[in-house]
């Protein structure tokens, strides 16, 4: 079981030296998990930033936002819940979006009002729904969120916007704050990709190779239901068929693991990495670090507390009466160890993160190492948020 954590770990950079290092490092983390989650949340940063500043040295707000605005080489777009993946991930969400085509034209009006959304945008460049000059509301509900409550009223700039975002026809030029920007995606990508064919053959080729991006997201899988899988749109009978097929062809092994009875599955080009695990010439040496909320390596929760021995629920959504510790709890991570969570908020007025409480694991010793281990954390975590100071 230490060989499991020690991989997985060792996957995804958060052992031993820094892996990941400034804005190269975090495209590079990005292209290795396929897709990390995006959430608008921001109390101490928005998951996709806590996500890439855990794992990459020196890493900033300003370099995700280039990233994706001003490089163009990541996309913000669904996969996983709203994601952000590689540019060149774009051929194999193309049936997403023809679907998407499909679903928006059943909304009446909506083709009409695309067709004059394009052309403002064409003359005027990136617009939001407060500067489309279209008003009223419409029956709309898009397809990357669906929750079969079509029937109600929608916002028509938002929504026509939102239905072209989907379709791929735009792509988010910009977010000012919480706020989206929209432009033509014609205008940052080529043609050739744009237009580009899936490579994938067929439906199970694509889900083939979801599941195995699901597996590099994480480190090791088991073939179970997960919250890895969101996103995914599978039976078991399909889930079961993929694997095998995946595991025949040798690109991803398994993998027994004492006191779990599922076997779990890993690359297999990441055997390198498990046979320097195995060999004890991984780089262990600890590092603390608070993890994100929708971090990769949360997406199954059920498997981290079979491997770590800890349970970690994201509380956000439960009702304040019935929280156990906070609003936006991050889990601490120590070495290969989990050692409790923290709830820290900025406040950015103050210049300050504000450390509100910190929770450790039953039979962690509080020395005075594990002290000054978080207490770095909280200085990385505050100069990530441009505090100043931590209070403590």
């Amino acid at each position: 079981m230490e060989e499991a954590r020690r991989f997985i770990l060792g996957k995804q950079g958060l052992l031993g030296s820094h892996r990941f290092v400034g804005k190269e490092g975090a495209l590079q983390y990005i292209q290795q998990a396929g897709c990390i989650q995006y959430d608008p949340v921001d109390v101490c940063g928005k998951n996709a930033e806590l996500t890439l500043q855990s794992r990459v040295k020196g890493f900033t707000r300003s370099m995700l936002a280039d990233l994706l605005y001003v490089d163009r080489l990541l996309v913000d777009y669904s996969d996983k819940e709203l994601s952000i993946w590689s540019r060149e991930d774009w051929p194999y969400f193309s049936g997403y979006r023809a679907m998407s085509k499909v679903h928006g034209a059943g909304f009446e009006g909506i083709p009409e009002l695309e067709a004059r959304a394009i052309a403002f945008i064409r003359e005027h460049g990136p617009v939001s729904s407060d500067t489309l000059p279209i008003e009223g509301k419409i029956y709309w509900h898009s397809s990357m969120h669906w929750s079969g409550h079509w029937q109600n009223q929608s916002n028509a700039a938002r929504s026509v916007l939102e239905q072209l975002y989907t379709d791929g026809v735009l792509l988010i030029h910009h977010k000012s704050g919480s706020r989206k920007y929209y432009d033509l995606a014609e205008r940052y990508f080529s043609p050739e990709l744009l237009n580009a064919e899936n490579p994938c053959p067929d439906d199970m080729a694509l889900l083939q190779w979801r599941i195995k991006r699901r597996v590099g997201a994480v480190g090791m899988l088991w073939n179970r239901r997960s919250d890895a899988w969101l996103g995914i749109n599978m039976s078991t009978e399909q889930r079961n068929f993929a694997i095998n097929a995946l595991e025949a062809d040798g690109i991803i092994v398994k993998a027994e693991v004492e006191s779990i009875r599922s076997p779990l599955f890993f690359l297999a080009e990441d055997i390198p990495l498990m046979e320097a695990v195995r060999q004890g010439v991984l780089d262990t040496k600890p590092r603390l670090e608070f993890l994100a909320p929708l971090d990769p390596m949360l997406w199954d929760r059920k498997l981290v507390e079979a491997l770590w021995d800890y349970h970690y629920k994201w509380e956000i959504y439960t009702p304040v009466n019935q929280r156990k510790y906070g609003y936006y709890v991050l889990p601490i991570l120590y070495g290969d160890k989990f050692v409790g969570r923290i709830e820290a908020a900025a406040d950015r007025k103050a210049a300050t993160l504000v450390v509100r409480n910190i929770w450790y694991e039953d039979g962690v010793k509080q020395t005075k190492k594990l002290a000054r281990a978080i207490e770095g954390a909280c200085r990385r975590l505050a100069k990530f948020n441009d505090s100043l100071t931590c209070n403590q």
